[in-house]
């Protein structure tokens, strides 16, 4: 059975709290981005761009009054996100950092590379915040993006270290992982740990077609 490494690490925010002052211009747009975080949940995806334009307008009235601070920044790349403008996330995100080591933007660029293809940028944000933060709040994705990069990259055992670490902090509860993680295994060939994986992955959701094909080849090489 593969060793893979073991982190004692916990699902907690280390980070400012953004302040919820009724009054608080900052707190309107915190308010606007959940709502359309709780909208796009539920499918009302046009609700929820109307609500990610209204944080983004706030986020912005701030910066040009001169107000803003790192969580002005923080809630406009997380919203940014959101509406798939990785490019934006990314140029604010590196203005953000001229004012400030905010590791919640650190992360937030990090996906932004990735989903841009800059999987060597993605890495050493990913890696940067989970090194300095390894009981963030965002451990659990950041290391789930290592992973994805190293499975990429055909580094399968990196890859095997990442997505299971990841599991660990989050609990063993998204399926995705478990697949991913059963991906790498087969292409290592260990498919003893790949079944395992492919199993974990469809006890969380029965219906996944992918990780039953995976099951079925990995089963039919470890007999």
């Amino acid at each position: 059975m593969r060793k893979a490494s073991s982190f004692l690490l916990l699902y907690a925010l280390v980070v400012t709290v953004i302040p919820l002052a009724a009054q608080s211009p900052r707190a309107d747009a915190l308010a606007a981005y959940n709502t359309g975080r709780d909208l796009e949940a539920r499918g009302r995806t046009q609700e929820a761009e109307s609500s990610y334009r209204d944080a983004v307008r706030i986020c912005n009235e701030e910066i040009s009054s001169g107000i803003a601070n790192a969580d002005t920044y923080a809630v406009l790349t997380w919203t940014l996100q959101r509406q798939r403008k990785y490019g934006e996330v990314i140029t604010m995100g590196e203005r953000a950092l001229r004012l400030g080591n905010d590791l919640r933007i650190v992360e937030t660029m990090g996906e932004a590379h990735f989903y841009l293809g800059n999987y060597a940028a993605s890495l050493y944000q990913m890696q940067r915040y989970v090194n300095a933060l390894p009981q963030g709040g965002r451990a659990s994705v950041a290391y789930f993006f290592i992973g994805e990069i190293f499975r990429l990259q055909g580094k399968n055992l990196s890859a095997d270290i990442a997505y299971t670490t990841a599991l660990h902090i989050e609990g063993g509860g998204v399926a995705l992982w478990w697949y991913r993680l059963g991906q790498v295994r087969e292409a290592d060939k260990d498919y003893r740990e790949a079944v395992k994986a492919y199993e974990a992955a469809l006890r969380i959701t029965p219906g996944y077609r992918q990780a039953r094909e995976g099951l079925e080849r990995s089963r039919q090489v470890a007999g």
